[in-house]
């Protein structure tokens, strides 16, 4: 089993003592609509279908302080190595996603030994854009990409993050 460590955060698989917290979280459409894949509204079977999958590379993010679930990161490899996260509400704007997402990066170019990673974000949640442009990742162009919670496509930029460009930003 991997687990991931940052100062504030432990990053570990799914079980199903997070069942209950994922649905929570996923149940808020403002948490839903900004991710491409999960459905809106979210139901427990959903939560507990993602868990059994048990998909490698795939985190809870918690707290190390209290354990309290706080949303999940992963990498998805279904047609090039791309990342994502989501955060519970109550957990925007503290610099979780910022700190988990480097430790994911840092995992895949270190342990995974991947040169390029990649993630989108929708054009209304400039807030994932800063976390992505903090990592040094740089557009890579735009196009509509489907929202299951939305129901719709919508205008999603593509951030691409090299493992060069990656060091050279911690490096400033």
């Amino acid at each position: 089993m991997c687990i991931l460590e940052t100062n504030r955060l432990i990053l570990r698989p799914p079980g199903p003592r997070d069942i209950q917290s994922m649905t929570a979280w996923l149940s808020d459409y403002d948490v839903a609509r900004m991710t491409s894949r999960v459905p809106h509204p979210y139901a427990e079977d959903a939560a507990e279908a993602f868990v059994a999958a048990g998909e490698p590379n795939r985190f809870v993010i918690t707290r190390k302080a209290d354990g309290v679930f706080m949303g999940l990161t992963g990498l998805h490899a279904e047609d090039s190595c791309e990342f994502g996260y989501w955060l519970g509400k109550p957990f925007w704007g503290m610099g979780y996603a910022t700190e988990a997402a480097y430790r994911l990066v840092t995992y895949a170019f270190e342990v995974l030994g991947l040169d390029t990673v990649h993630a989108g974000w929708f054009y209304d949640n400039p807030a994932s854009g800063h976390v992505l442009a903090k990592l040094g990742a740089r557009h890579n162009g735009s196009n509509m990409r489907d929202c299951r919670a939305r129901g719709m496509a919508v205008l999603c930029h593509d951030m691409l993050l090299t493992r060069a460009d990656f060091l050279r930003k911690q490096a400033a």
